[in-house]
């Protein structure tokens, strides 16, 4: 699955209403996720396939946002890469506590994404 997209991600303020807007417009379902780390909601899309995504409520402490994540071998790798090519590291975040390791990147034209890759 590397170098694919198989997450994307919804940050809010208002979890609660945008699982109303997302369930309603895309008949997407929503259970509790991310264990004591933080408010985060799963995301079940509608007939179950891929990609998987999540719900992250940012409590106002980070900008609103829709992103997809690209599962990567090595992030730090990836990070060295995107860098290399003209891209920005954002945000880097080496084990975050929960078996993942994750970074926010941005391409050449600003636009942000994830690279993530879980340790289990």
């Amino acid at each position: 699955m590397d170098n694919t997209v198989t997450w994307f991600e919804v940050a809010t303020d208002d979890p609660d209403g945008a699982e109303r807007f997302y369930g309603g417009l895309f008949g997407w379902t929503f259970t509790p996720g991310g264990g004591d780390v933080m408010d985060y909601r799963m995301v079940s899309p509608a007939g179950g396939g891929p990609p998987a995504g999540g719900l992250f409520n940012t409590k106002g402490e980070f900008p609103a946002h829709a992103v997809f994540h690209v599962q990567v071998a090595d992030v730090e790798a990836a990070c060295a890469r995107a860098e290399s090519l003209g891209g920005k590291v954002v945000t880097k975040v080496i084990d975050d506590g929960a078996g993942t390791d994750f970074a926010y990147l941005q391409d050449t034209s600003g636009n942000k994404f994830g690279v993530f890759r879980r340790r289990d």
